[in-house]
């Protein structure tokens, strides 16, 4: 399965009620790649290589020449100069950023954290409205410049499409129903943690959104999610209404998105923002510790659903900070706070 940033649902209500015909067209094709790439192959699990002390970041930028070719023609290897390419020398910018965060903030070599070589892809299709992570490699489309803008700008797009690959080398969270809107969420999650380290950021200083500056010119919008309040990160006739919950009681039941993994997704990142916030601070120490350590400490099922991962985020704080720790009731206050009921307690 392939992992896109922007959901199916956008792309959907751009297909069908778009105005300006080029804009659907556009949105179709989007959509008949998306689907072709599911239908590709499954990610199965990876196991990574043996560790490596020598935390260096190998990045390859390719150019696709607006082809439905990967990887592309190489224009940028690691330690190369600048190409003069907005989309190339971004990409291989935030290849670094997302490499660097993942290395001070959790002692992580890459993404399989073994030093795997670090690929992108850029200026994929004819104005591709999407970026995604195939299992193996970072790729990103233009953009149509009349709804979305270049999908290399925002670094948290960048952030969340590579933790797709961490999470397939860890937990490998299934790509369906609740296990994958986890998926979705610690993409999310952590695509957050890599801007706001990036940007020196505490979590009260933070935007809490994905995809921020994604949206173009006279689109009504800020972004594509937003973690402090789910379902209100755009509202355009074009695009639709932002459709995520952020709580269960909104809890979406649809076969379609894979059963709803950007939507529901919403629930387990306001929790996140919940537990990030009540802890202050530079949210990569704590809480995101706390998610970090659940998605790699190898006990977390492939099937686990919001419950599941709420009692093994409790188990985490409680390890690390103690059980009675602010740490860790913040994060039972944070789950109880979107209506996820734990299966235990940490």
């Amino acid at each position: 399965m392939r992992c896109h940033i922007v959901p199916p649902h956008m792309l959907e209500r751009i297909a069908r009620d778009a105005d300006d015909p080029a804009l659907r067209a556009r949105a179709r094709r989007t959509l008949a790649l998306t689907s072709a790439q599911f239908a590709e192959r499954k990610l199965a699990a990876a196991g990574a290589p043996g560790p490596s002390e020598d935390f260096v970041p190998d990045r390859t930028i390719g150019d696709a020449g607006h082809r439905e070719e990967l990887p592309g023609r190489t224009v940028r290897s690691e330690g190369g100069p600048a190409t003069g390419d907005r989309a190339a020398d971004q990409a291989y910018d935030w290849l670094g950023a997302t490499f660097d965060f993942f290395e001070a903030a959790y002692r992580r070599n890459s993404i399989d954290g073994a030093g795997l070589r670090m690929v992108s892809t850029v200026h994929y299709g004819d104005d591709y409205d999407n970026a995604f992570w195939n299992g193996e490699q970072m790729v990103y489309g233009d953009g149509d410049g009349v709804l979305f803008t270049g999908f290399t700008g925002p670094l948290d797009v960048t952030g969340h499409e590579l933790t797709h690959g961490i999470t397939q080398y860890t937990a490998n969270l299934e790509y369906y129903g609740q296990a994958g809107a986890l998926n979705e969420s610690m993409s999310d999650v952590f695509g957050s943690l890599i801007k706001q380290w990036h940007l020196g950021q505490t979590a009260d200083r933070a935007d809490w959104l994905i995809g921020q500056g994604l949206l173009a010119e006279g689109v009504n919008g800020v972004a594509l999610r937003s973690m402090e309040e789910p379902g209100t990160a755009y509202d355009d006739p074009r695009l639709g209404k932002d459709p995520q919950p952020a709580h269960m009681d909104h809890y979406v039941e649809t076969y379609r998105d894979n059963g709803g993994v950007h939507i529901n997704s919403g629930i387990p990142n306001h929790a996140f923002y919940l537990a990030a916030t009540a802890l202050g601070g530079n949210a990569w120490e704590k809480a995101g510790r706390v998610w970090y350590d659940t998605l790699t400490g190898g006990t977390l099922a492939a099937d686990a659903d919001f419950a599941a991962f709420a009692a093994a985020t409790a188990a985490t704080a409680g390890r690390l900070f103690g059980a009675g720790s602010a740490e860790a009731k913040a994060v039972n206050r944070a789950w109880t706070g979107v209506g996820v009921s734990m299966e235990a307690n940490g």
